[in-house]
């Protein structure tokens, strides 16, 4: 089907309309960060960068650790943001931007997001790394799209449904998705906690946080959400990015995987003294295993 300006937008330089890339610009193995200033605390771990790209809060850089090909791409925060980065790098791999069809052969990434979270569990202490096997969602982005849960996926969501809905009133339909089996199984080697991440809409009353105003997720709440459990998974850990990305890269036929350093305890209510460090120690760490991976 060929698909309209209107739909796929290309810049008169041949790059897709958000992300200012074009296809050659990215490798297929791609890590998301939220924050802008931290793509260069990756890159500046590479022996050589190609690319240097930056449109809005998407900042790009392309480059060689060795013989291995990366990119490190800034999603800025929360899942609209999201909606926006995996859609054109889709784009990028599995569309002809000459005749706007779809490529006959797909093409799939290999997405790890590093980012940082807060703990909902008082045994997850702080400055340690949490893997997002599962990311459940309650922002409503795969809401607006057509897919198919395994059954695992539909039993927790629907567990995490009738839990919810004993705490509080439902406003929200949530989602879930699950992590590469093929990620998980690499990056998953060291001491990690394990366990679904809760993304939100939002950052003070979609995560219980009060300051003049709080919100249906008050303290108690939290505390209830930390008893939640699922086919042997629990909720380990809130943020915003996690279940968009993990639900349109398995629809769109992507890897995704999620690591996340810990820098709050929400149940302790406690911060880490030296956030820098313990996000430097993640990278460090994921990016070990990341060269490893076979494209």
């Amino acid at each position: 089907m060929h698909i309209p300006p209107s739909e796929l937008i290309i810049n008169p330089d041949g790059s897709i309309y958000h992300l200012n890339l074009r296809a050659e610009d990215i490798a297929q193995t791609i890590i998301t960060v939220g924050d802008p200033k931290r793509v260069e605390m990756i890159s500046e771990r590479f022996d050589e960068i190609e690319v240097k790209k930056a449109s809005r809060e998407f900042v790009t850089h392309t480059g060689r650790i060795g013989n291995k090909r990366l990119s490190v791409l800034s999603t800025g925060i929360g899942t609209d943001n999201i909606d926006i980065v995996l859609n054109e790098l889709d784009a990028l791999v599995n569309i002809d931007f000459e005749t706007r069809l779809e490529k006959e052969h797909h093409t799939p990434l290999k997405l790890i997001r590093l980012g940082t979270s807060g703990a909902l569990q008082a045994d997850i202490p702080l400055d340690t790394v949490v893997i997002s096997s599962h990311a459940l969602g309650i922002d409503g982005l795969l809401n607006f799209y057509h897919y198919e849960n395994s059954l695992e996926e539909k039993t927790i969501k629907d567990d995490f449904i009738a839990y919810l809905e004993q705490l509080l009133h439902l406003h929200f339909s949530p989602y879930l998705f699950s992590a590469s089996n093929l990620l998980l199984s690499l990056l998953n080697k060291d001491n990690f906690f394990k366990g679904i991440t809760l993304t939100c809409p939002g950052f003070y009353a979609p995560q219980g946080r009060k300051l003049r105003i709080g919100g249906s997720f008050n303290a108690n709440v939290l505390n209830q959400l930390a008893q939640f459990s699922s086919s042997g998974h629990r909720l380990t850990n809130f943020e915003m990015e996690t279940a968009g990305i993990y639900g349109l890269a398995q629809i769109l036929g992507h890897e995704a995987i999620s690591c996340s350093a810990i820098l709050a305890n929400r149940i302790k209510n406690t911060f880490s003294k030296n956030p820098q460090k313990t996000v430097i120690h993640l990278i460090d760490n994921i990016l070990e295993k990341i060269i490893a991976i076979t494209d």
